[in-house]
């Protein structure tokens, strides 16, 4: 005997009208009613060679600060006391790290503490499957093929989106350490810019820019019904 057999349409058996309320009344539609979502946009930068590098060195330095943190957790869960290093006890030592160390020290303040928080959600992904008795994943050293991202939690701290507005054609985005980099905008950006990040893929540099309050664009309606079957959820033997 087949249970909850959730087809969405037969041949010939029902109408359109019929489906429709079928699937109504079982699904909840996520645009139906939706007001401002949040939308990332990834735009093509074009920076100099002087900037390409800059861009590089923050990579580098970043990995290291993530490096330098996991090693610390480490360490510290290792000693007999078996302290534990969290992320608030990691960021109030950055202040006295970017004085001690001057390539730490070119760098924004927020995107570091973002970098700490990165970390701290991977440790809080390892005792989350811990605990539920999964592969545990422990977090990991990142070599210079792996980390190719920086975050800056808030757009005007340590970056600034269309940092020069008063350009009639260019658009760019300004990095604490690097400076004004070209974007390859070829889309405009709605909403309000949250925050902003820049990826490295190969050779190339890439801004991703969060944006809340986008106004959402559902698409019209075609009044044409489509059958979907959703498949079998469950089979019991008779």
């Amino acid at each position: 005997m087949w249970s909850r057999l959730y087809v969405a349409a037969t041949v010939g058996a029902v109408s359109p009208e019929t489906v429709r309320r079928y699937v109504d009344t079982r699904y909840e539609w996520p645009w139906r009613g939706a007001g401002p979502v949040r939308r990332a946009f990834k735009f093509l930068l074009r920076p100099t060679a002087r900037q390409a590098a800059a861009l590089t060195a923050m990579l580098d330095d970043h990995r290291a600060l993530y490096n330098a943190a996991l090693q610390e957790r480490r360490d510290a869960y290792r000693h007999r006391s078996r302290v534990t290093v969290r992320y608030g006890d990691q960021s109030a030592q950055l202040r006295e790290i970017r004085a001690y160390d001057p390539d730490q020290g070119r760098w924004s303040f927020s995107s570091q503490q973002a970098t700490l928080r990165r970390l701290d959600r991977a440790f809080a992904g390892f005792f989350r499957r811990v605990g539920a008795g999964q592969s545990p994943g422990y977090p990991r050293f990142r070599g210079a093929g792996w980390s190719d991202t920086v975050e800056w939690p808030r757009d005007g701290d340590g970056c600034r989106w269309n940092s020069q507005p008063e350009h009639p054609t260019q658009v760019r985005v300004r990095f604490q350490g690097v400076g004004h980099v070209k974007v390859h905008q070829h889309r405009p950006v709605a909403g309000t810019v949250r925050t902003v990040s820049v990826k490295r893929e190969g050779r190339r540099w890439y801004v991703v820019v969060s944006c809340e309050d986008v106004p959402a664009r559902p698409l019209p309606a075609t009044g044409v019904v489509v059958g979907v079957d959703m498949g079998v959820w469950k089979r019991c033997g008779s």
